[in-house]
């Protein structure tokens, strides 16, 4: 199962990014998970770029998201919205089928950012059947630092629902659920 985790923060100590990279830590064996954290490479999307050559950057993203059994999202609230390089990442995916039937799911590293999660999901469900509204996975993280993040995801407490949303999100993406016992 590979799943594409991507981070629509552009900052370098970004909680949104260490808490899907503590995730990639704490993945099953057999689930492979890949953070994107480069939005920021992508150029500003135009319908009138699709027609030319595409940038090696759009072509390199395209193919991560074509590669994935299914996506995370997990994004800072910017002003209330979308941060404009995970709009624009988005925008680059409109026109095509990548992400029509793609699973999609959101994590989050804050208590706040309800209304940049209410649009970001608005979009998601705009642009793939797919999106997953109900499978969800949220903590307070957002003053931390990296390595507190990896630190907290590795704590019981908050590695069991982690985990759990990994497998259910895994089963969601089509893979059968593997009896453990």
């Amino acid at each position: 199962m590979k799943i594409l985790a991507i981070s629509g923060s552009a900052r370098r100590l970004s909680p949104n990014t260490a808490l899907l990279r503590a995730l990639e830590e704490i993945a099953p064996p057999d689930i492979a998970l890949t953070t994107c954290a480069d939005l920021g490479g992508l150029p500003v999307f135009s319908p009138d770029l699709e027609d030319l050559p595409l940038h090696d950057s759009v072509v390199r993203f395209k193919q991560c998201i074509d590669a994935s059994d299914g996506i995370l999202i997990s994004s800072p609230e910017y002003a209330r919205g979308i941060p404009g390089g995970l709009k624009n990442a988005m925008d680059w995916l409109v026109s095509g089928d990548l992400v029509v039937a793609k699973p999609i799911a959101l994590v989050h590293a804050s208590h706040r950012g309800d209304d940049m999660l209410a649009s970001l999901r608005l979009v998601l469900s705009t642009i793939s059947s797919r999106f997953n509204e109900e499978l969800f996975l949220r903590f307070p993280f957002m003053k931390m630092e990296p390595e507190a993040i990896a630190s907290a995801v590795r704590q019981p407490v908050n590695r069991a629902p982690a985990e759990a949303f990994l497998q259910e999100f895994a089963r969601y993406c089509g893979r059968p659920q593997v009896d453990r016992a």
